[in-house]
Parts: structure tokens; sequence; C-alpha cells
């Protein structure tokens, strides 16, 4: 709704080079995965930080993933009402691969610098 003030901005993060971690995760999903994770997106920008467990969880210093029975997207809330959608897992196990959280949070402290100036 234009001029709700309690709306939400979504945003891709873009890397330096040009790259968006979470549409390219997207090009890479078909079926029921692709649906989960647009789902999980939508839901991250209708309810922004009221979106609750179990289908958003806390993982620390202001990341967060929503989560879906496959699916997890990752992200962060900026200041003015924004969220950075920053990349995606198809999970195959509970824990995130330690590999994957670092490259998240690579992602996160792009983000943060980039609208910090």
């Amino acid at each position: 709704m234009a001029g709700d003030p309690t709306a939400w901005t979504v945003e891709w993060h873009t890397t330096a080079s040009g790259q968006r971690p979470l549409r390219t995760f997207l090009e890479g999903l078909a079926g029921r995965n692709r649906e989960e994770a647009i789902a999980l997106i939508e839901l991250v920008g209708r309810w922004g930080n009221q979106l609750r467990p179990p289908r958003s969880k806390p993982l620390g210093g202001r990341l967060f993933e929503s989560r879906g029975h496959d699916v997890r997207i990752f992200y962060t809330f900026r200041p003015g009402r924004r969220i950075v959608l920053l990349d995606g897992l198809v999970k195959k196990r509970d824990q995130i691969p330690h590999d994957v959280l670092a490259l998240v949070r690579r992602y996160q402290s792009e983000a943060e610098a980039t609208s910090a100036r």
C-alpha cells in the first residue's frame, strides 16, 4: 500500500561485482522449492520484523532466516523499514553449513556497508 507507514521495502543484495545471490539462487530452483522460496520472500516483505517462529529465526548479529519446509531465505533489516534479501539455501540438514553461513554474513556486511554510505 503506497504511503503506508508500516510498509516494508524489500531490496535484493547486490555484490560489488553486480551479482544478486538470492536471484541466482531462485533461478536455480524449480517446482515446489521455487514456489516455497517465493512464498517466503512474500512473507518477509509483508510481515517484516513481526514474522515469528517457525517461519523466521534469528541467527544472531541482525541476521535472520525465513524457514520453509526445504528452503531457507537469509535476510537482514536496515534503517527505514528496509529488508535486504541476501541469499537462499535448500536445506539438507537442520544446521546451516559453516561455509554458507560465512558467505551470508559477508553479504550482510556488504549490505550494511552499502547502506551506511
